[in-house]
């Protein structure tokens, strides 16, 4: 093709850390869920089944979970962090199979919603082990989560924490409650994305006092008990550096409390959000040695106070089903588009997009992909993978390489798409949403079906 770069030079025109692959039809195994395969012929398999049988059941674009993985993350995190209560994050996905997976690996569950809270009810998930999130919790909302036991609320503003007393009051029990606080420590991750800085919507800022006068409010109210503090610093974190500065800051304020008021707090929440590999820049850490040095940095801030260590609480975030789950699509269209550079980027548009997965969009999120229904022998060519909705900014995969041949009717998948990808999905230019597929033992079953157009035309009253 005139103006064409040689293959392999793509003159600054793909990110740096990505490089041509050596074989265009591999997996790269830190990115996929633990059951993923491919044979010689190249198509993928998950959960010991081929994914173009899987998906002609069901069409694309498809989310398919890999139940064995999930399970298998949230053991790691159960055992790693052993001794601490470890919380699922139900705003990553949530189901009613998902939920019974969570309940049944000894996981507890975070909920931030009235809808998230009547998913694991139906799944049959402890109350008691339910921690309620969020920064504008309804009195409707509060009163069916006290109604229903639900273990913890973590109180994120002064009206909540009066809401809370008197929703407890009228039903005549006393509520746990935990604080949110924000430590002043800033994660390394997307502006939206992290949590502990002073500029930002969440919970009581230690450095103003309005943490110690939020438990000074809690403690008069005999409705409620104050079971400790929650600090969370944000989200796709890979080191525990941040815990460093905030741990001390937190269990200051733990230590403080027990001084200033007279309440030892039994139990204190480090939040966590753990990062996952989207791409070969990532490397997570393990569940273990992340716990090994959260553990050491707690430990080692209470002695220094002379306090004891509080019970503790983490939550992964995304780390357990980000990974377990691949979105597959179908290529609609193929096109070259030459850049300034003199390189040719190809275009690959697919059947879904923006609508099942709004991250790339929102935080400009990097993703990787593979071809997921047949080998080939084409030389790697730069692609993006695009969505077929009308906007510009509609990317599934800013930058991958994927074979020259690739062409319409070929199967695209996209791995560690499990948080956020479905949770956060909606119908923007009245797309449907897409099914999710649980696959275990060579055995697929749909825990979401697809929406329909009656499903979307149910609310529209004409």
């Amino acid at each position: 093709m005139s103006g064409r770069v040689p293959p392999g030079d793509y003159a600054g025109t793909s990110p740096h850390w990505l490089r041509e692959p050596a074989d265009v039809n591999a997996l790269v195994p830190v990115l996929w869920s633990s059951t993923a395969r491919k044979g010689d012929d190249g198509v993928l398999h998950i959960g010991g089944l081929a994914v173009p049988d899987l998906v002609a059941d069901v069409n694309t674009p498809a989310y398919v979970l890999d139940e064995d993985d999930f399970r298998a993350r949230a053991r790691a995190f159960r055992d790693g962090f052993d001794g601490y209560d470890v919380f699922y994050a139900g705003k990553a996905f949530l189901s009613t199979a998902v939920a019974r997976w969570v309940g049944e690996e000894g996981l507890c569950l975070d909920v931030c919603s009235n809808g998230e809270l009547s998913v694991a009810l139906r799944a049959g998930v402890d109350p008691a082990r339910i921690g309620y999130h969020g920064n504008n919790k309804t009195a409707m909302e509060l009163r069916r989560a006290v109604d229903a036991g639900v273990g913890r609320i973590i109180v994120d503003s002064f009206h909540e924490i009066e809401r809370v007393a008197d929703v407890a009051a009228q039903l005549g029990v006393t509520q746990g409650v935990m604080i949110r606080v924000t430590a002043g420590v800033e994660a390394h991750t997307h502006e939206f994305i992290a949590t502990a800085h002073e500029d930002q919507k969440f919970g009581f800022s230690i450095a103003s006092g309005a943490g110690l006068e939020a438990a000074r409010r809690v403690l008069g109210h005999d409705s409620l008990a104050l079971r400790g503090l929650h600090s969370h610093i944000g989200s796709q974190i890979f080191d525990t550096s941040g815990w460093e500065v905030a741990g001390r800051r937190v269990l200051g304020l733990h230590a403080e409390i027990a001084e200033e008021l007279g309440h030892v707090m039994p139990e204190l929440d480090l939040g966590g959000g753990f990062g996952i590999a989207y791409t070969t820049q990532d490397d997570p850490a393990d569940p273990a040695v992340l716990a090994a040095q959260i553990t050491k940095i707690v430990t080692g801030e209470c002695a220094a106070l002379g306090i004891d260590v509080p019970h503790l609480s983490i939550e992964p975030g995304r780390a357990i089903v980000g990974p377990s789950m691949c979105t597959v699509y179908t290529v609609g269209t193929v096109k070259e588009v030459t850049l300034d550079a003199g390189a040719v980027r190809t275009y690959v548009s697919v059947d879904g997009g923006m609508s099942d997965n709004i991250r790339p969009a929102l935080y400009d999120a990097d993703y990787s992909c593979t071809l997921a229904s047949r080998a080939s022998d084409a030389t790697p060519v730069l692609a993006r993978v695009v969505g077929k909705h009308c906007e510009s900014g509609d990317i599934v995969v800013k930058d991958e390489f994927l074979p020259g041949d690739i062409a319409p009717g070929d199967l695209i998948a996209v791995p560690a798409t499990g948080a956020y990808g479905r949770s956060m999905a909606s119908n923007y230019n009245h797309a449907l949403r897409p099914p999710v597929v649980a696959v275990k033992d060579g055995q697929a079953r749909v825990i979401v079906r697809r929406e329909t157009e009656d499903d979307l035309l149910a609310t529209d009253l004409g």
